[in-house]
């Protein structure tokens, strides 16, 4: 890979390559793969100050609440600059272990069809908007494309060091 999660967005874009990101958006695939972990599992960490996947999880819906935020002001025309966000305050504040794992999956999918409508009032004329996020200007395609990009990541480290 040309790029790596350091990076930030093209690493995410990188991810998904050539694939249909609008696809990806409405695969049950991941969905399903988290449901087969249990309550006891979801709290764990394979390593001192590393997340638990369900703080990974309310981290993966978070990303994508700003980012649908983000992608909703630039299909409006909004091009004002939008600030990055500190990933490790949200996850230190989110209160992710305190929840049932049930609950934390479920908002993943409550967001996850709000983002599936806001793609589907998004016209193929403003996914090459152009918006300022942090340090990076791309297209709302991109934008699509590194949200699930984001996902796609933390999905393969939950398998790889979790599981």
């Amino acid at each position: 890979m040309k790029y790596t999660v350091s990076d930030s967005f093209p690493y995410y874009i990188e991810l998904v390559g050539q694939a249909n990101y609008i696809q990806l958006f409405s695969s049950k695939e991941n969905f399903s793969f988290l449901e087969t972990i249990s309550e006891e599992k979801s709290t764990y960490c394979y390593d001192t100050g590393k997340w638990s996947i369900k703080q990974i999880i309310q981290h993966i819906t978070d990303h994508e609440r700003i980012m649908n935020y983000r992608i909703l002001r630039i299909s409006r025309k909004d091009f004002t600059p939008l600030a990055g966000y500190d990933h490790e305050m949200f996850a230190a504040n989110g209160r992710a272990d305190e929840m049932s794992w049930e609950h934390l999956l479920d908002d993943f999918k409550n967001v996850r069809r709000a983002t599936i409508s806001l793609i589907n009032s998004i016209s193929a004329e403003q996914l090459q908007y152009r918006g300022n996020i942090w340090k990076f200007e791309l297209t709302l395609e991109e934008y699509l494309k590194s949200t699930i990009g984001h996902e796609l990541h933390h999905i393969q480290v939950i398998k790889n060091k979790y599981l």
